[in-house]
């Protein structure tokens, strides 16, 4: 009972130290810039939003807060040590990580950079620095990086059910040039969850102790009571596919994070048992994530594409939530053959077909198994001109995103990089209004 009120109270102290903390403010306005730029680029490519970046943003903070509570409850039986030194060191750490590229903004990377410049610096046992350089020695000495990859590996466990559950949510709908500049229908997925951690660490001096002994920590470090640090912290993926429909993409990148994690959980479990295998933690965490995305990429470049219109029909993209598309039971990668007893086979066909009768309409759809069904709905003033679906490009579209990582200053400027086919641009210039996206 002791035990439950100390958390108690600890608890409700943690919880005002994060109220207090900036990187979790950070994290979560870099989340809304990002589905703000996610909204801007639907608008510009389909003159309409798909999703709106508000309400995105609140389904991953809601997200992030359920996977920081249960995270928590995992670290608190295997344990850590952290100081708020370390936090901060932590944090520069994935700050500077994202200038380069922002998919680098992830913890197992920052923990990966720490673990190998710990590693070097023990090395080195006679070099004391001064001042600020110093302090960041003596920041990074003090991380447990072994029970930092754990948790680094638990994060990964989280973000693979989160993918699952909220994962198909948040992809966004794009077109893109094919291999022989041919424009093709495809998705960037793209989330990242503010994780609030409230982590149990040793601390001398505490009026209790725990009634069990978390894995990481040296014998009888844990005999003095402890304490709660907050530790934000951001997890996410992004991932490009015009092979698969999101929610296969998405269950196939989360076996993939599972096996990932549960890798770098035994490595760092064994590196607290020898501590040279901290540098092969270190290493794994950084080079099989990167392994990961590399995959990805490689299978999307064998894979033919799925969002292109086949010789009959128009093969659908995405449907917007709440038209009467998604009321009719159209689904993404199925494809519309007939509107109004009409074949129909470009975009303005489709339009042409729908107001011949302006009231009512009736549609023919070849669903994912080949088969036809067949709907029908009344058409309302200010239903969308398309009934909320949204198709594959047709061969005269010229706006395509184009794949380029996208970084840290072109989220903040929400540059709007968009490849015009039409344009004619000189050899070796960029096209006035290009995209930029990260895979």
């Amino acid at each position: 009972m002791e035990t439950a009120k100390e958390l108690l109270w600890l608890g409700l102290d943690a919880g005002l130290q994060l109220l207090i903390q900036p990187f979790y403010y950070i994290s979560i306005v870099f989340i809304a810039l990002l589905y703000r730029r996610q909204v801007m680029m639907e608008r510009k490519l389909f003159h309409v939003r798909v999703n709106g970046w508000g309400i995105q943003t609140w389904r991953t903070f809601l997200g992030g807060l359920v996977a920081g509570t249960a995270v928590s409850i995992v670290m608190a039986f295997l344990g850590t040590t952290l100081t708020l030194a370390g936090v901060i060191c932590i944090w520069v750490t994935a700050l500077v990580l994202m200038l380069f590229r922002i998919r680098f903004l992830c913890f197992a990377y920052s923990i990966a950079v720490l673990g190998i410049v710990q590693f070097v610096l023990s090395w080195f046992p006679h070099w004391q620095p001064e001042g600020v350089l110093g302090s960041a020695q003596a920041a990074i000495n003090s991380l447990d990086i072994p029970s930092l990859l754990a948790l680094a590996a638990v994060l990964h466990f989280a973000e693979a059910a989160l993918l699952v559950l909220q994962g198909t949510k948040f992809s966004s709908p794009l077109f893109l040039e094919g291999k022989r500049g041919k424009l093709v229908g495809g998705y960037n997925m793209r989330s990242f969850w503010p994780l609030p951690l409230f982590l149990l660490i040793p601390a001398s001096g505490g009026s209790i102790t725990l009634p069990w002994t978390p894995f990481f920590g040296a014998e009888g470090v844990w005999s003095g009571g402890f304490s709660i640090m907050v530790l934000p912290v951001l997890i996410g993926f992004g991932e490009m596919t015009h092979s698969m429909l999101p929610k296969q993409k998405a269950a196939i990148t989360s076996k993939r994070l599972v096996i990932y994690s549960s890798v770098l959980l035994i490595l760092s479990l064994l590196a607290e048992w020898w501590f040279p295998l901290m540098i092969v933690a270190a290493l794994a965490a950084w080079i099989l994530h990167e392994g990961l995305t590399w995959y990805s990429q490689y299978e999307e470049s064998q894979r033919s594409p799925v969002f292109v219109h086949p010789p009959k029909g128009l093969r659908v993209l995405t449907v917007l939530p709440g038209s009467p598309a998604e009321e009719m039971g159209i689904l993404a990668g199925e494809t519309i053959l007939k509107a109004n007893g009409t074949m129909v086979h470009t975009k303005d066909q489709l339009h042409v077909a729908l107001r011949q009768n302006p009231a009512f309409c009736k549609l023919e759809v070849l669903n994912h198994q080949g088969e036809s069904k067949f709907m029908q709905r009344a058409i309302y003033a200010g239903d969308h001109h398309q009934l909320g679906a949204i198709v594959a490009p047709d061969p005269d579209d010229h706006l395509a995103a184009k794949r380029k990582p996208l970084t840290v200053f072109a989220l903040l400027g929400m540059k709007l990089n968009i490849i015009n086919k039409m344009k004619d641009e000189p050899a070796g210039t960029a096209p006035s209004n290009s995209e930029t996206l990260e895979i």
